[in-house]
């Protein structure tokens, strides 16, 4: 979980304990505040010490319960104001993938440069269509709730036409592992290393491969998009973390630029890349 969606859970934990102590008709102790809302004591805690992340009917009931359900408003913009950096993927599904891919298509739009770090799997704007499917796929068996899979490959193919737009620059960094990876049929991840083999010494593309064998700085893990100077979207299993302030997106490139130290280009990556692909025709 970032640093500062935690923080930001934590204060609103804070100003939830405030309106428990400044209850108009005297202050309240945890349990008694339980009782009133029905809940567990152990639910109030949490939320008072950031251990859990309130919903908005939490927060109307907190308010109501506290006497003061004029402070609801308040509550409910602060929830939105740190939520809005951290999308739960099981909430987000619920929905199905079309608004998840709206939003980072629309991000992708805006941006001149982006510089992307996969440890495991190919960069969406560089997979086939084959390749999109079983990763999307993949999601929807592990968090459920999505059906729209061939929407959701039909709208990743669509972002790639950014690759091909005056005045863009993608930098690509991919760990090996990405290369080896049977997240798809053995023939499907061939014409995708091909694909990708195709793809070095596009004018809009630097793309890099960092070898088992490279001495790195840092643990090649959790894979991340850095847009332009502005926003970070990074991925954990539980959600999809957005970080537009300067310090995480400075932190961010320096974390991109470090692995970029280990990385092979040109000749080199393809030669990795071939290598991967051999080993798939040697099993």
């Amino acid at each position: 979980m970032s640093t500062d969606y935690q923080q930001a859970r934590v204060a609103l934990g804070v100003r939830l304990r405030e309106l428990r102590f400044t209850c108009p008709g005297g202050r309240l102790t945890g349990q008694q505040l339980a009782q009133r809302l029905g809940w567990a004591g152990s639910k109030v805690s949490k939320l008072e010490h950031g251990r859990q992340t309130a919903t908005p009917e939490d927060l109307r009931a907190w308010a109501d319960a506290t006497g003061q359900p004029e402070a609801y408003a308040e509550l409910a913009a602060r929830l939105a104001g740190f939520e809005s950096h951290i999308r739960s993927w099981r909430r987000a599904l619920a929905n199905g993938f079309k608004p998840m891919h709206e939003g980072l298509s629309a991000e992708i739009d805006r941006a001149s440069e982006m510089w992307i770090w996969e440890e495991s799997v190919i960069p969406g704007l560089l997979q086939t269509p084959e390749y999109a499917r079983h990763v999307i796929q993949r999601y929807a068996e592990l968090l459920g709730g999505a059906s729209d899979v061939e929407a959701a490959v039909l709208s990743r193919v669509r972002r790639q036409e950014w690759l091909y737009r005056p005045g863009r620059k993608l930098y690509v960094l991919v760990w090996e592992a990405a290369l080896r990876s049977l997240i798809c049929p053995p023939s499907v991840l061939a014409a995708q290393l091909d694909r990708l083999a195709g793809m070095i010494g596009m004018d809009t593309v630097e793309l890099g491969v960092v070898p088992f064998s490279a001495s790195v700085k840092i643990v090649p893990a959790n894979g991340f998009w850095v847009f332009d100077d502005r926003l970070v979207v990074a991925e954990d299993w539980h959600a999809e973390m957005w970080l537009d302030d300067a310090d995480n997106v400075t932190l961010y490139r320096r974390v991109w630029h470090t692995l970029h130290a280990s990385a092979v280009h040109g000749a080199e990556a393809h030669r990795v890349i071939h290598t991967a692909r051999r080993a798939l025709d040697a099993g």
